[in-house]
């Protein structure tokens, strides 16, 4: 179900960098943060989502998240971006 929400998503960001700055700039809907993913490079952006009251959504797999946003190559973070 989450992955099917970032496919269908007009506008989406995916990476660590873009993620926090699109969630600092208050445009994120909400975060997808993969299970997999080095915990050393998403524990930051979870506790911004927490301080801004963006809702994050744990996935199980960075492959498939990568997928889901288009991409050859895994992704540990990507977000859905309201513009």
């Amino acid at each position: 179900m989450s992955y099917e929400i970032v496919k269908q998503a007009k506008n989406r960001c995916i990476g660590t960098k873009k993620v926090t700055k699109t969630v600092e700039q208050g445009k994120a809907i909400e975060v997808f943060v993969s299970k997999d993913a080095d915990p050393r490079l998403t524990i930051n952006l979870v506790a911004l989502c927490t301080q801004m009251g963006v809702p994050v959504t744990y996935v199980d797999s960075m492959k498939m998240l990568g997928k889901a946003c288009g991409i050859e190559v895994g992704a540990a973070v990507a977000a859905v971006v309201n513009e």
